[in-house]
């Protein structure tokens, strides 16, 4: 899927501009954040509008409900903290993931539009959370941002097992 690789090639470019040099600052942090959910956000509206799968409609509904409530919390956090969110190659490489993920699911209908939207919410949710853990907690040096995202993870892992969970009930539709 080239779209899903977008997304682990942003990722990617985290983890690696973190391993040379002290990782993203906050600023940066915020807006990966930002961008991250606005991706997901994006998806999950398309989705629902598109798929008759109830089980994949309620999924994309959830997605933008949560990652909505983690926009709202983490611009309300910058700006308590007088931080603007500072774009950077990795927000702007995953907006252009979450742009090419859209125009790959625009293409598809049916059962294929939901494969292909549940196997990129798999993909883009382990690739986040593995960024979160291994980069963004890390990095992060304010307090309140560390611990908002300490606070959002467990979410992130909950949507990644529903989403694997969904992906499965798909495969057994699929034969």
């Amino acid at each position: 899927m080239k779209f899903a690789s977008s997304v682990i090639t942003s990722l990617a470019l985290l983890a690696a501009t973190s391993a040379s040099a002290a990782g993203p600052n906050d600023a940066q942090i915020a807006a990966i954040v930002v961008t991250a959910n606005q991706v997901d956000i994006d998806a999950g509206r398309l989705a629902a509008g598109r798929t008759h799968n109830a089980e994949v409609k309620a999924f994309a509904e959830r997605m933008v409900t949560d990652h909505t409530g983690v926009n709202q919390s983490a611009v309300e956090l910058v700006t308590k903290l007088k931080v603007a969110p500072e774009d950077n190659p990795t927000s702007q490489s995953l907006k252009a993931g979450g742009d090419a993920n859209l125009a790959a699911l625009k293409a598809l209908h049916g059962a294929a539009f939901n494969r292909a939207y549940v196997d990129h919410e798999v993909a883009y949710h382990q690739q986040v959370l593995d960024a979160v853990d291994q980069v963004l907690i890390p990095s992060a040096q304010n307090a309140e941002l560390k611990a908002l995202l300490v606070k959002v993870r467990p979410a992130f892992v909950a949507h990644l097992e529903h989403a694997k969970q969904i992906q499965a009930t798909l495969a057994k539709k699929k034969g």
